[in-house]
């Protein structure tokens, strides 16, 4: 018997949500291609991300290539660290991730080394799945699309393995932009690619996906958040360090698990609960979400706290979908090094404080004569060291990649006291990143639905997909009781009506009218309205409910409005009009 995973596959590829890409040359594993139907689903999810993050956080939306040349991600770490663990199969030549050979070996095996990997598989003799033949020495795999820019190889780039460099990279510009003050934020959604090892997970696992993200640039001094006391009552279902340890989940309010330090500050909780209206918002059943902490020896170790948003598959379990993290300064440190550019921002003082300062002045009579026309340059680099740095009798800096040993007689150490008005500071960084592939496969499968629901002429089962009506596709279906002229000349009307005030609306005119109401169910419309001859008596249409299959009576003058109030306005079915 199919699972749901299975089913929901078939309903996505024969409805138009989505299916396999190339699937005219035999398609390859981590692509899909998005149908009519899924596409907007996907964007109507991008969309309430949106007017969450952009419209009601304020963090504006910026754009960026999704090629970078290779020194932004020698920065980020992933020139020289982005990898997986691989191993192939020494008899068919098929590759696999060695740690999620041996998880039910070993705990957290993405914490191992590609020896120890490779020891684990030894000792217990793990063959190929595929073929049985005996696996190779693992070895890290960098899982970049590499390539050149421009004519000649010239300049080494990389396909995106994620959204979140572009705002980092264009973080002077954004502080111009917001004037200099913290906190701010920039989002993004677009593409990013990791050339996985073997995608096995259909639309959880792609070599090609989309991603939302936002770079949230706070003060570390301060980690409050203005909304906090808005949110803090939301209970979510949290699995902590401790929870992890005893296999537990436990519901809690997210400013108890603040004040128990479960959950780093403020500003972090916030960003869970923000997660959680979202995920909900779009139809995430709430039972099957839950808050996971990374554990210790899993956590980045530049991060002060990590969790990730993870649903509940039949099929794949807990699948993580958002990750949100408090990355401190890393990331504008790592850039600022390599770009050899400052990134910091001027925070003032409440009022001037005095500051006692000990600065190294170079004595150009010594350093002259020594070093002629390099004198200027080294009397720079020793200015630019801080008195704490010189240790012992002489002084090491390098200069054009030569180093260069300098007497500490060579320079005099002089202290002042100054009012400073103020300091420069690296932002840290708050960050919420969201799968939104993967969280769109979720959304379809929690909606889904098969129940006996009888209506006159029609097979006791339907499918039901139960999207949200903001996030479904299509909004309204418009459906003549029969397809004469006298009936489709209404319902044509009523098409233009919706549409002009911004509903998706689809006319559908073959065959019976409660095959028509089973098609629309399993598209996930919320409301489909028939024109029949009472219609032509009275100007007045029925609207039926896609999950009560309830209808109520309406005049045609209202239609647009009716309809926009339900799927945007938030307002209940039963208010829409008289009973029938």
């Amino acid at each position: 018997m199919a699972d749901k995973y299975e089913k929901v596959i078939e309903l996505a590829k024969r409805r138009g949500f989505l299916w396999n890409s190339f699937e005219l040359y035999g398609g390859t594993a981590g692509f899909y291609d998005y149908g009519p139907l899924g596409a907007m689903l996907k964007r109507r999810v991008e969309n309430i991300w949106r007017d969450i993050f952009v419209i009601n956080e304020g963090y504006y939306e910026i754009e960026a290539p999704t090629i970078g040349i290779e020194d932004v991600f020698i920065a980020s770490g992933h020139v020289g660290g982005f990898s997986d663990p691989l191993t192939e199969c020494q008899k068919c030549n098929e590759a696999f991730r060695a740690d999620h050979l041996v998880q039910d070996i070993v705990n957290n095996p993405d914490t191992m080394s590609a020896d120890q990997l490779t020891e684990v598989i030894s000792r217990n003799n793990i063959k190929c799945p595929e073929c049985g033949g005996r696996l190779g020495n693992v070895y890290e795999f960098n899982l970049m699309f590499k390539t050149s820019i421009g004519p000649g190889s010239k300049r080494t780039g990389y396909l995106r393995p994620e959204t979140a460099q572009g705002m980092f990279v264009d973080f002077p510009r954004l502080l111009k932009f917001y004037r200099d003050h913290l906190p701010f934020g920039a989002t993004q959604i677009g593409k990013a690619y990791r050339n996985e090892i073997s995608p096995r997970q259909g639309v959880i696992r792609l070599r090609e996906f989309t991603q939302a993200e936002a770079e949230i640039f706070i003060d570390p001094r301060d980690k409050t958040h203005p909304g906090f006391r808005e949110i803090c009552d939301i209970v979510l279902n949290f699995y902590s360090r401790e929870d992890q340890t005893r296999g537990s989940i436990q519901k809690m309010k997210i400013k108890d698990a603040v004040d128990k330090s479960i959950i780093a500050h403020e500003f972090l909780g916030y960003c869970l609960a923000l997660t959680y209206q979202f995920l909900v918002r779009v139809g995430i059943a709430p039972e099957k979400l839950r808050f996971r902490q990374h554990m210790k020896d899993e956590m980045a170790h530049y991060a002060a706290d990590c969790w990730d948003a993870e649903i509940l598959s039949e099929r794949f379990g807990w699948v993580e979908v958002v990750g949100i993290a408090d990355r401190t300064d890393y990331d504008l440190k790592a850039h600022a090094k390599q770009s050899k550019t400052e990134l910091t921002v001027y925070v003032p003082y409440d009022a001037p404080r005095k500051v006692e300062r000990s600065v190294i002045k170079p004595n150009m009579g010594i350093l002259g004569p020594r070093f002629k026309g390099k004198a200027g340059r080294i009397a720079d680099v020793l200015r630019s060291l801080k008195p704490e740095e010189i240790l012992g009798d002489t002084i090491e800096i390098t200069l054009d990649g030569e180093k260069i040993e300098i007497e500490k007689g060579a320079v005099a150490f002089e202290s002042s006291v100054e009012e400073v008005h103020g300091e420069n500071i690296i932002p840290h960084v708050i960050e919420p990143s969201f799968g939104i592939d993967r969280i769109t496969y979720s959304l379809l499968e929690h909606s889904y639905f098969e129940e006996e629901a009888a209506e006159e002429g029609e097979d006791r089962m339907r499918i039901v997909l139960r999207l949200p009506p903001e996030a479904a596709p299509v909004q309204a279906a418009v459906l003549p009781l029969l397809a004469r002229e006298e009936l489709i000349k209404p319902a044509e009307e009523i098409i233009r009506k919706l549409r002009k005030a911004g509903i998706l609306a689809a006319y559908d005119d073959s065959g019976t009218i409660g095959r028509r109401y089973r098609r629309n169910d399993e598209i996930g419309t919320p409301y489909s309205i028939t024109v029949d001859y009472q219609t032509l008596e009275d100007s007045t249409v029925t609207i039926r409910d896609r999950d009560s299959m309830k209808q109520v009576r309406v005049s045609i003058s209202d239609i647009a409005d009716n309809i926009h109030d339900l799927v945007c306005s938030g307002k209940s079915f039963e208010d829409a009009g008289r009973k029938v």
